[in-house]
C-alpha cells in the first residue's frame, strides 16, 4: 500500500512523497507557480518562454553538458508553462534521484539564461503562436477562454506576437528573478523510494532556494455571450464554456461524474445523440476544467457549414436536460471510468507526482488515491440528482469558427 507524507520547508516550498514499495522507478514533478495569469500584458507568453530559456544552461554546465548530465541518469523528462504554473518533471531510477534533483536545482536557481540563445528562443515562440492559425479547434477554444475570463486566465499560454517581439534578454531576466522562487512551489514525488531518504536529499538541494513570488490572481468572468470567428474552413467549429463547479467544493465529483455521463464514450448523451442519433458531427465531446478557485465545463463539436445551427442546438438541449436527472446505469458506468482512469494513474508514478503537485497547488493538500476514490464513490444517484436540479448547465458562453455563423 502507498504512504503518502507531505511537509512544508521554511522557505515556503511544498513537499510531498508518496512510497510505492513495488514500483521499480521514481518520478518528480516540480510546480512553479509561473503561469500566463502572471504575464504582465506587455509580456504574454514570457512564462512559455523562460521555461525553454532554462535549459539552455544551469549552475556549472552548458546547455550541452547539461543535457549529457540528465541523459547519463537515464531520465525521461517533460516540462511546460500552462495557464497558472510551469511544471518540470522526471522519471529515472530511484538511485539516481539525489544527483537528478541537484541538477533540477541548478535550473530553477542558478540558470544561465544566456544571450546567444534567446533569439532562437522567440523564434520557436513565433512558430507556436502561428501553429494556433493551422488549428481551428484549438483557436476557437482557446478565443473562447479568453471570451469567458475578464482576469488573466484567459490570456493565452503561447503570448500575443507583438508581447513576443516586444521582448529583450534583459526584460526576460528580471522576470526570472522576479517570479521564480519556493514561495508556493510544490515538489512531489512517486515510486519505490524511502521516504525520510528522499526528504533529506530535497531539503539538501532545495532548503535554501529563495527569490521572488507570484500573487495570486482571483478569477472574473464576462457575462455569458456569443461570438464568432469567420476563417475559411470545410467545418465549422462550435465551442461552449459552462461555469461549473470549483475544486474542493462538496459536488466537485458529482460535476465530474455528469461531465463523464456527457462524454465518457461511445454510451455517452452526447456521443449517443448528436453523432449516433442524428450523424450531425464524427466526433464532439465534453470536458471538465478548473483553476484556483473555479471550476468550468467544455463542450466540441465540429460540422458541416448548413448543419451547424442543428448541432448547436442539440448540444444544447442534451446538456440542458441534465436537469431531468441520470441513470442509475449511468451513474455506475461514469464510477467505473473514473476509477480505472485512477486505477491507470496509480500505476504510474509520473502520473502520481503530477496529481500531486497539482493537488497541492490547487487544494492546499495532497490526496491519496483512496481518498479521491471515497469521494467518487460517495455520489449516490440521489445526490447527483439533487445536485442537477440546483446546478442547471444553461446560458454558456457561445464561440464558433468557420466560414458562417451558427444561430
Amino acid at each position: 500500500m502507498a504512504v503518502l507524507i507531505t511537509k512544508t520547508l521554511d522557505n515556503g516550498l511544498r513537499i510531498a512523497i508518496e512510497s510505492q514499495p513495488w514500483n521499480p522507478g521514481l518520478s518528480f514533478t516540480i510546480l512553479v507557480p509561473v503561469g500566463a495569469v502572471n504575464d504582465p500584458a506587455r509580456l504574454q507568453g514570457a512564462a512559455n518562454m523562460l521555461e525553454t530559456w532554462l535549459w539552455k544552461g544551469a549552475g556549472p554546465r552548458d546547455a550541452r553538458v547539461f543535457a549529457d548530465a540528465l541523459d547519463a541518469l537515464g531520465i525521461r523528462r517533460q516540462s511546460g508553462a500552462s495557464i497558472e504554473y510551469t511544471t518540470f518533471s522526471a522519471s529515472l531510477l530511484p538511485e539516481g534521484f539525489d544527483a537528478a534533483l541537484e541538477l533540477y536545482a541548478d535550473l530553477l536557481t542558478r540558470p544561465h539564461l544566456p544571450e546567444d540563445a534567446f533569439e532562437p528562443i522567440r523564434l520557436l515562440a513565433l512558430q507556436e503562436l502561428a501553429a494556433v492559425e493551422d488549428q481551428p479547434a484549438r483557436k476557437l477554444m482557446q478565443r473562447l477562454r479568453r471570451e469567458a475570463f475578464v482576469s488573466p486566465h484567459g490570456q493565452p499560454v503561447e503570448g500575443e506576437k507583438q508581447s513576443i517581439l516586444s521582448m529583450s534578454p534583459d526584460v526576460l531576466r528580471k522576470e526570472y528573478q522576479r517570479r521564480y522562487g519556493p514561495r508556493g512551489a510544490v515538489i512531489a514525488i512517486a515510486g519505490g523510494i524511502d521516504p525520510v531518504r528522499v526528504l533529506q536529499i530535497v531539503e539538501k538541494h532545495l532548503g535554501k532556494w529563495s527569490g521572488g513570488s507570484n500573487k495570486e490572481v482571483p478569477v472574473e468572468t464576462s457575462k455569458p455571450h456569443k461570438f464568432h470567428l469567420r476563417q475559411k474552413t470545410e467545418q465549422v467549429q462550435i465551442g461552449l464554456f459552462y461555469e461549473d463547479v470549483p475544486p474542493g467544493d462538496y459536488d466537485f465529483y458529482a460535476a465530474r461524474l455528469v461531465a463523464a455521463i456527457l462524454s465518457g464514450g461511445m454510451s455517452s448523451r452526447l456521443f449517443t445523440e448528436v453523432r449516433e442519433k442524428r450523424g450531425l458531427v464524427y466526433s464532439v465531446g465534453a470536458t471538465p476544467g478548473s483553476v484556483r478557485g473555479f471550476g468550468y465545463l467544455t463542450v466540441y463539436a465540429a460540422t458541416m457549414p448548413q448543419r451547424a445551427n442543428e448541432t448547436l442546438q442539440v448540444m444544447q438541449q442534451v446538456i440542458y436536460d441534465l436537469k431531468d436527472g441520470v441513470s442509475r446505469a449511468e451513474l455506475d458506468r461514469a464510477k467505473v471510468g473514473l476509477r480505472a482512469e485512477l486505477v491507470m494513474a496509480g500505476e504510474s508514478s509520473r502520473a502520481r507526482s503530477a496529481t500531486l503537485a497539482r493537488d497541492f497547488y490547487i487544494l492546499g493538500r495532497a490526496r491519496s488515491l483512496e481518498d479521491i476514490e471515497a469521494e467518487v464513490m460517495d455520489v449516490t444517484l440521489e445526490r447527483i440528482n439533487m445536485y442537477l436540479k440546483k446546478h442547471l448547465y444553461v446560458n454558456p458562453w457561445i464561440g464558433t469558427l468557420g466560414p458562417a455563423e451558427a444561430d
